[in-house]
C-alpha cells in the first residue's frame, strides 16, 4: 500500500524539531526518573532525555524529536512529524532560541554523614544484603551516608583509587524513590569491585550487584563486579580495557525488556572490541534484589544459600 504524500512547511519541521521531549513525553503519559540535568524513561533506562535531544546510552545513539519518535514509537517520518506537531499544538514547543548550555559542574562526593545507621538499616534489613559484604565495600570506601539526606551513596573509583564517580539512592520507605548519579561524574568509573580472577559481572545497579553477591558468596573478593547504574556500555568497556586479565564476562542484567536489549548490545560491543563471548545470568524474578528478598521472606537464612554454577 503506497502512503499518501504529506507536505510540511519549513515552519512545521522547525516546530517538530524543536518540541520538548521532556514535556511532550509527560503529555502522552509517559513516567520519566530524574538524571541530573536529564530525564530517564522508566520503561528503558538507557535512554535519556533533555530539552530537544535524546541519547540511548545502551545503542550509543540519540538525536533530536523526529529520530526519537521514529525509534521509540516506530513510526515513519511523516507520522513522526505529524505526532510531534500535536505535541508542539498542546504546549511542548521549546522556544526559538537555543537553550543555554549548563557548564558542567566539577565533581565532588557528597559531604559524609558522622555515622552510618540509615544505610546500614536500610540495605541490612530492606534490602537483606549480608553484613560481609556490605563491610568490605564500606571498608573499601566505596559505599557511605551522605550528611545531609541520609542517602546511600555508592563511589566508583578509578584506576588510581581516586573517586570519580558517585551513585545516590535514597534510603527511606516513604515518597518517590530517589536514584541520581552525581554532577560531574566519570560514566566510566561507576561503582565496582577489583579482584584478581579473570571473571567480571555485569549489573545495572549497585543494589543488583550486592544482591548477587550476597547469593553468591563463595570467594566473592577473588572476582570482578561493575554497576552500570544504568545500562550504559562504558564501565564495562573501561574495565576490560584496564584488567585484559578479564575474559569471563557475565551480563547479570535484570529480567526485562530493557536488561535483555542491553545485554544483547553488550555482548556484541565486547565480542568486537575484545573478541570475548559473554555469558548472560538471568535473575528469576526483574532483578538480583527481587530474587533476595524473595528468598528472605520464604525465611531461608541468606548464609546458607549456595553459590550457583
Amino acid at each position: 500500500m503506497i502512503m499518501p504524500y504529506i507536505h510540511f512547511t519549513e515552519e512545521q519541521k522547525r516546530l517538530a524539531a524543536s518540541v520538548d521531549l521532556v514535556e511532550f513525553l509527560r503529555q502522552r503519559g509517559e513516567k520519566l526518573l530524574p538524571s541530573g540535568h536529564e530525564k530517564r524513561l522508566d520503561g528503558d533506562h538507557s535512554i535519556t532525555v533533555r530539552g530537544n535531544a535524546w541519547y540511548d546510552h545502551a545503542a550509543e545513539k540519540g538525536g533530536g524529536p523526529i529520530s526519537f519518535a521514529q525509534t521509540f514509537y516506530h513510526l515513519s517520518y511523516p507520522d513522526a512529524v505529524t505526532l510531534l506537531l500535536g505535541g508542539a499544538a498542546a504546549g511542548a514547543c521549546l522556544p526559538t532560541e537555543k537553550q543555554a548550555e549548563v557548564e558542567k559542574k566539577q565533581f565532588e562526593l557528597p559531604p559524609v554523614n558522622h555515622t552510618m545507621r540509615r544505610v546500614y538499616a536500610y540495605l541490612l534489613k530492606k534490602r537483606h544484603i549480608q553484613r560481609d559484604v556490605l563491610n568490605a565495600f564500606v571498608h573499601a570506601g566505596l559505599i557511605y551516608e551522605d550528611e545531609k539526606y541520609h542517602n546511600a551513596v555508592f563511589v566508583g573509583k578509578d584506576e588510581h583509587g581516586v573517586a570519580r564517580h558517585a551513585h545516590k539512592r535514597s534510603t527511606h520507605d516513604t515518597g518517590r524513590t530517589f536514584r541520581i548519579n552525581v554532577e560531574g561524574s566519570d560514566p566510566r568509573c561507576s561503582f565496582h569491585w577489583t579482584g584478581a580472577s579473570d571473571r567480571l559481572y555485569v549489573f545495572e545497579g549497585p543494589i543488583d550487584l550486592l544482591s548477587y553477591i550476597t547469593l553468591h558468596p563463595e570467594d566473592w573478593r577473588k572476582h570482578n563486579y561493575v554497576a552500570c547504574c544504568g545500562t550504559s556500555s562504558l564501565p564495562v568497556l573501561w574495565m576490560l580495557e584496564q584488567n585484559p586479565v578479564l575474559r569471563d564476562v557475565y551480563l547479570c542484567l535484570d529480567n526485562d525488556k530493557a536488561g535483555h536489549t542491553a545485554s544483547l548490545r553488550l555482548a556484541e560491543q565486547i565480542a568486537e572490541r575484545f573478541e570475548i563471548a559473554s555469558s548472560r545470568l538471568i535473575p528469576e524474578n526483574k532483578d538480583w534484589n527481587d530474587d533476595l528478598a524473595e528468598l528472605a521472606e520464604q525465611g531461608h537464612p541468606v548464609q546458607m544459600v549456595q553459590q550457583m554454577g
